[in-house]
């Protein structure tokens, strides 16, 4: 039987623009047909930090997010910027990912990390929210899921994951690449047309 061909989607659980990307993302794997299997692979945009993100960068932020308003028409609820003390620190929402991922629950998560953090103004790089929401999605309980997020397995597992997704063909978050025969293609990353993206996947696919 032919092995099947996996599309590795690398992203960061509180990146915008995967944000921004993630209605078209959903729409794509709706496209996909069995052939192909989805594999998830964290970024780690920002190491782990409990200091506050400067007001510059703050500021930059926030622009980023008016830029994919604008542009995609994502909703975004900036009273996080009031409500929370920002920090930039995304390696604690990467390992609750990994963490799902053994539960088969990894996209409810990074779909619950969003939703948290771009519409709920609650703070995914706390461990006290990636916990909750573990809790929530019925994943473990609070305590064992925080036992978990701290733990030296958890953390090389992420480490191991990052060391990886610098081998790939990408320049940043979202990407998209094509692995068949051990051969890595990338796919061109269309934030608003998934049958595009899927014509691209399907003409590197009939070329191998």
């Amino acid at each position: 039987m032919k092995p099947k061909a996996q599309l590795i989607y690398i992203h960061d659980p509180m990146c915008s623009w995967c944000w921004g990307y993630a209605p078209t993302w959903s729409r794509l794997q709706a496209l996909l047909n069995d052939d192909i299997e989805v594999i998830y692979k964290v970024g780690g945009l920002a190491a782990d930090s409990d200091t506050d993100m400067p007001v510059q960068m703050q500021t930059m932020l926030q622009q980023t997010w008016c830029t994919i308003a604008t542009k995609l028409g994502t909703e975004f609820n900036f009273d996080f910027w009031r409500v929370c003390k920002p920090r930039r620190s995304t390696y604690p929402a990467c390992r609750a990912a990994i963490i799902a991922r053994a539960s088969d629950k990894e996209s409810q998560m990074i779909a619950a990390i969003q939703q948290a953090y771009y519409l709920e103004a609650k703070n995914p790089s706390d461990d006290d929210v990636l916990c909750q929401l573990a809790q929530e999605l019925g994943i473990c309980s609070a305590e064992e899921f925080r036992q978990q997020l701290v733990s030296s397995a958890v953390n090389e597992q992420l480490i191991e994951e990052l060391n990886y997704i610098r081998r790939l063909p990408i320049q940043g978050f979202p990407s998209l690449v094509i692995k068949q025969h051990n051969h890595l293609y990338p796919i061109s990353v269309n934030y608003t047309d998934a049958q595009a993206t899927y014509s691209e996947i399907n003409t590197v696919l009939s070329s191998i």
